[in-house]
């Protein structure tokens, strides 16, 4: 009876978790699709709690561990939650992804020891395997985190013949595979644990910055699958389901990103970005010409159309609020104002999105990058906030640069391009804008923020 009504509770709540994740695809349905994810993730928490109460010996004991896990993890969960800023989600994800890495390793080693049956080579195959791709989340999902976070370089990691390091290691890998699945020995798994740990953080690590976005939606697959080995370890359905929507949404978002950046999706999974990235370039691009949040008004009060294209700086600033405020100040002045959103804007697929939305920035202006580029040459005004690798003309003009071939907003065929930066840094990829020193373009420097509420005052 138990393992019935257990089988139909997981049955509903893989529905919800489809419903949530075709409700989080557009604006409008985002808060309910959110709202089916909770609703299936309760559901799936007390249907396995149940059934393991009622396969327990001891079920009190079993109970109270439950809840102590549980308290202490909803205790952190709720603490990060409320202190986090929205700048820092890309580098929490990637630690929450860490998690699940790390998970799978541990199920995979205590499913290794607790197995009787040393013979069952399906088994054996689906804790190698749980293991592997566990252990590579695991320390791939911390490189990402280090380096959204600051705390070590974006550069790539330039080994000499690291693809043959690569391949070396899949390849040991897979002959420790079938070591462990005739010996059934726990030393080929914690040789593969090992290698595949430092497989995962060379993976990451040989990425440059300015491919991060399309990295954390990767390491996102990867968590997914892990989880799915996860479930078949434990013979637990549900898990295999969650798993393998999170993994397949993952990499369906990876590929459409990749298409977007014009990249290679094996080399996404080989670890072939970055591979021409140079920090810096001393070429001479001339003068840049500077703006005041006066002029900039000015600029703005006779423009018919204006386009804003928000980046990572946007976030940074909290400048979304005042940003959505200048929308509607111009709206109100008849001005034809809508944005324009590259697909790996900010640090994480939707970043950019999610801001605008918490600001209250109408969904039906809010566009994507393929649907304004080709109306930017009848644009008069466009507002660059805090982008830069997204907007650099280099990609379309320049086929020596490291993100040449790169699809990107092309702001510079706009009557006027005003450019909010704290100053003339290279972006995350570490490349010089050519935008900057066109003859259309001025640079507003200072606090993305405090600027354009500098414009609202003019206005």
């Amino acid at each position: 009876m138990t393992a019935n009504v257990v089988s139909a509770a997981y049955i509903v709540s893989a529905v919800l978790f489809v419903l949530s994740l075709a409700g989080l695809s557009r604006h409008e349905s985002a808060k309910e699709g959110n709202a089916f994810g909770v609703t299936g993730m309760v559901i799936a928490l007390g249907a396995t709690v149940w059934l393991t109460l009622s396969r327990s010996e001891h079920a009190v004991a079993t109970l109270l561990l439950i809840a102590l896990a549980m308290a202490i993890g909803a205790a952190i969960g709720l603490w990060r939650a409320r202190k986090v800023e929205m700048t820092q989600m890309p580098e929490l994800v990637a630690m929450l992804h860490s998690f699940v890495g790390l998970a799978a390793v541990l199920v995979g080693i205590n499913s290794h020891l607790t197995v009787g049956d040393a013979s069952d080579t399906v088994h054996s195959v689906e804790v190698f395997l749980g293991v592997f791709i566990g252990a590579v989340t695991l320390t791939g999902s911390i490189v990402a985190f280090l380096k959204l976070s600051g705390r070590i370089s974006s550069s790539p990691l330039m080994l000499p013949a690291r693809h043959w390091l690569n391949l070396a290691a899949l390849v040991v890998s897979a002959g420790l595979a079938v070591w462990y699945v005739q010996s059934h020995s726990v030393v080929p798994l914690l040789l593969m644990t090992a290698i595949a740990l430092a497989f995962g953080w060379h993976l990451v690590a040989s990425i440059g910055g300015g491919d991060m976005p399309v990295v954390v939606s990767m390491l996102n697959s990867y968590s997914g699958w892990a989880a799915a080995a996860a479930g078949f370890m434990l013979s637990n359905d549900l898990l295999i389901v969650t798993g393998a929507l999170v993994g397949a949404s993952g990499a369906i978002l990876s590929w459409i990103m990749c298409r977007a950046m014009n990249r290679s999706f094996i080399s996404v999974i080989a670890g072939g970005f970055g591979q021409e990235v140079v920090v810096g370039d001393d070429k001479d691009y001339g003068e840049h010409r500077e703006i005041t949040a006066e002029s900039a008004a000015e600029l703005l009060r006779d423009a018919s159309s204006v386009i804003i294209t928000p980046g990572y700086g946007m976030a940074v600033a909290q400048a979304q609020y005042p940003v959505a405020e200048l929308t509607k100040r111009l709206r109100d002045r008849g001005v034809d104002v809508r944005f324009g959103i590259h697909p790996v804007a900010g640090r994480l697929p939707g970043h950019m999105n999610v801001l605008l939305a918490e600001a209250k920035v109408p969904y039906d202006i809010v566009l994507e990058m393929d649907e304004v580029n080709d109306d930017f040459p009848s644009t008069d005004v466009v507002l660059v906030i805090g982008a830069n690798d997204t907007v650099n003309p280099s990609a379309a003009e320049d086929p020596t640069s490291p993100i040449a071939g790169m699809p990107v907003l092309e702001v510079w065929n706009a009557h006027n391009v005003i450019i909010f930066k704290r100053s003339m840094a290279t972006g995350y990829a570490g490349v010089q804008n050519p935008l900057f020193f066109r003859e259309n373009s001025q640079m507003l420097f200072g606090d993305a923020k405090q600027r354009v509420d500098d414009i609202l005052t003019a206005l």
